[in-house]
């Protein structure tokens, strides 16, 4: 096989339609526009939603609940992924994202760490967090490692 021989599926690309080509193409005089009206304008037709005056489907149902554009959303990481780190490590925001222990989120106020199933922690480790849980405070203390709170 070679680059130069290479080509799309049968029927995956299709010609496109030739408008105005005369009566026999069947696309001929009015170019599949029928006569005159909104759709055979140019720049004709409603725009997305439109339902002909009456009251549009999203203006008929009530508004539900309340978002705050303000909130903050934190990354979080739980024990259960700390634990498989080398001792010593430095855990913080930088480190979390670059090793891939989470995905990086909208409106992000930092990192909040989690007791995540696994209460019990044997690596010392020193981890800087906006937040943490208690369970999670407690079992990095515990495991003798150092908690610092940074904003």
């Amino acid at each position: 096989m070679r680059i130069g021989t290479l080509s799309p599926a049968e029927g995956a690309r299709t010609s496109a339609k030739r408008l105005g080509r005369g009566i026999g193409s069947g696309l001929g005089k009015t170019s599949g526009k029928g006569h005159k009206g909104q759709w055979a304008r140019s720049g004709g037709g409603v725009r997305p939603g439109f339902e002909g005056g009456q009251m549009p489907l999203a203006r008929r149902i009530p508004k539900r609940g309340f978002h705050n554009k303000f909130r903050k959303e934190y990354v979080i990481v739980n024990l259960r992924q700390l634990a498989e780190l080398p001792e010593g490590t430095v855990v913080d925001y930088g480190f979390v994202l670059s090793n891939g222990l989470a995905k990086e989120v909208k409106n992000n106020a930092g990192l909040k760490v989690l007791a995540g199933g696994s209460e019990t922690l044997n690596v010392k480790l020193t981890v800087r967090a906006a937040k943490f849980s208690g369970a999670a405070k407690e079992a990095i203390e515990k495991a003798g490692g150092t908690v610092e709170v940074i904003e």
